[in-house]
C-alpha cells in the first residue's frame, strides 16, 4: 500500500543528513574540535532519530471494517505526528553547536520537524471528525499529508551548510546507529 512507501520515504528523507557526507578532505581541525563536533552530531542525530522508533510499517488496515481503519489510520498518523513534534522539541534542547553555523542549522531542523509534526496532527484530526463510512474522507486527509511531506525538502539538508558537522556525523555513535537500523544511509 501507498503507506508503507510513505513510511519509509519518511524515515530515509528525514534522515539522510545524519548519514551522507563528504568524504574529501576538509581543512585541518584539532581533535578537541572533531570531538566536539562528534558529540554534537551524537545529540543531533539521536534527537531527530524520535520517529526511527516507530514500527516502520503501517499497521495492517482492513478496508471491510471501515471503523477500524479509521481508528488505525488515526491512531497511526498520530504516531508520527507526536514523533516529529518530540524530534523537534529535542533538536532545540541539543545545545549550543561547539561548529560555527551549527546551531542555525540545527534550529532549521528543529523547524522543518516541527511542521511535519504539525502537519500529521492536522491530518490525524481530519481522519478523526471524517465519517468512517466515507471511503475517502479520512484516507484523503491522510493522503494529503502524505503529498505535503513530499513537498518538503530534507530536513537535515542544513547540515550541508556545515561540513564539519556532516563529517562528525559519519563517527558519530547515535548516527552511526541509524545507519545500522538502515534509516540512514551509508554514504
Amino acid at each position: 500500500m501507498r503507506l508503507r512507501l510513505l513510511i519509509t520515504a519518511v524515515a530515509a528523507v528525514a534522515l539522510a543528513g545524519c548519514g551522507s557526507g563528504n568524504s574529501g578532505n576538509g581543512s585541518p581541525t584539532s581533535a578537541a574540535s572533531n570531538d566536539a563536533a562528534v558529540q554534537y552530531m551524537d545529540k543531533v542525530c539521536g534527537a531527530a532519530s524520535e520517529f526511527a522508533k516507530l514500527e516502520k510499517t503501517a499497521p495492517k488496515l482492513d478496508s471491510g471494517d471501515p471503523a477500524k481503519l479509521k481508528a488505525d489510520m488515526a491512531a497511526y498518523i498520530g504516531q508520527l505526528a507526536e514523533a516529529f513534534t518530540k524530534s523537534a522539541d529535542e533538536l532545540r534542547k541539543v545545545g549550543t553547536s561547539p561548529i560555527a553555523g551549527g546551531e542555525e542549522a540545527v534550529n532549521k531542523m528543529a523547524d522543518t520537524f516541527t511542521t511535519l509534526g504539525t502537519t500529521f496532527a492536522e491530518a490525524k484530526g481530519k481522519i478523526d471528525q471524517a465519517d468512517a463510512n466515507d471511503p475517502t474522507g479520512g484516507l484523503q486527509a491522510a493522503g494529503e499529508a502524505i503529498a505535503k511531506l513530499s513537498q518538503l525538502a530534507d530536513p537535515l539538508k542544513d547540515l550541508q551548510a556545515v561540513p564539519e558537522l556532516e563529517k562528525a556525523a559519519l563517527t558519530a555513535p547515535k548516527c552511526q546507529e541509524m545507519r545500522d537500523l538502515g534509516v540512514a544511509p551509508t554514504t
